[in-house]
């Protein structure tokens, strides 16, 4: 399982680490003798119940083997996959371009009704212009993809966008204002772009919401996240991306959306700032 800083992930660990403790103490063995009856040295049964070692798909079949447990099997292996499933470095998405991972979440999208979108750093992906996205995805292909299907990958993503403005679903998009001056892109494409945004706010199936710089607020930005109803939450992290589906951890994600969205200016207050946006851009 690849590290990551997040503290689902962490968490999520434990949780399956607590399990196989649980199991271990009903079987009425201590560490040493399940280690033994494993074939394994003491060190690594120490690791696992920490949560400091992932087990592996067989280290959960001997674990449950030594207890009398093999009835926990299926259900262990199915919480250690989705446990491994929630953070994904990009390097292991992009590594042969980036059009697949956009044609990846086609699925995802054609079958969410309500996307809540949560922007600190970037415009949201279903908002750009043909030209801001590829200004934004050449930075990253510069940075660390090294195959360079960027025109593919734009492509992809208008497809997408499309299909998600053909009045199926709905958008509550909130975005931090200083997004509207963090330019990835020429003046030009960055002006294009914000008046594209005033645009899509004019949809009946979009909400827009603005964030004002200096506002006092609850909360301070966090990580871009993207909602799929109520049933996924991506959040964008530096070194990948954190899949969360955990009902719990979603409605903290509800809570956070709410608390963003009760700060931010929204119809000809947002027009306002995004309008003030592009004529700095002069």
């Amino acid at each position: 399982m690849p590290s990551s800083p997040s503290s689902s992930v962490i968490e999520a660990r434990k949780a399956l680490a607590n399990r196989l403790v649980e199991i271990r103490k009903d079987a009425g063995l201590t560490g040493a003798e399940l280690s033994a009856r494993c074939g394994w040295h003491e060190s690594k049964t120490s690791l696992i119940q920490s949560g400091r070692t992932a087990p592996s798909e067989e280290d959960l079949r001997a674990w449950c083997a030594a207890c009398g447990a093999d009835d926990q099997v299926p259900d262990l292996i199915a919480t250690s996959r989705a446990v491994d499933s929630m953070y994904t470095e990009w390097r292991r998405t992009e590594h042969s371009g980036l059009r697949a991972e956009q044609e990846s979440v086609a699925p995802l999208y054609q079958r969410t009704s309500l996307f809540r979108v949560y922007a600190s750093r970037v415009l949201p992906g279903m908002v750009q212009t043909p030209e801001y996205t590829t200004a934004v995805l050449r930075s990253i292909q510069r940075h660390r993809v090294p195959v360079d299907d960027v025109e593919d990958a734009v492509n992809a993503r208008m497809d997408r966008q499309r299909m998600l403005f053909s009045g199926r679903h709905r958008f509550g998009l909130l975005i931090e204002e200083y997004v509207l001056y963090a330019a990835v892109c020429d003046s030009g494409t960055m002006a294009g772009q914000l008046g594209q945004l005033i645009t899509a706010a004019s949809s009946p199936f979009v909400s827009l919401g603005i964030i004002p710089m200096g506002a006092e607020r609850p909360h301070l930005p966090v990580e871009d996240f993207y909602m799929f109803d109520e049933a996924e939450v991506a959040v964008e992290l530096t070194s990948g991306y954190l899949r969360i589906t955990r009902p719990p951890e979603i409605a903290e994600y509800v809570r956070t959306f709410a608390s963003f969205a009760a700060m931010a200016a929204r119809g000809p207050h947002a027009r306002l700032l995004i309008t003030k946006a592009i004529n700095a851009l002069r």
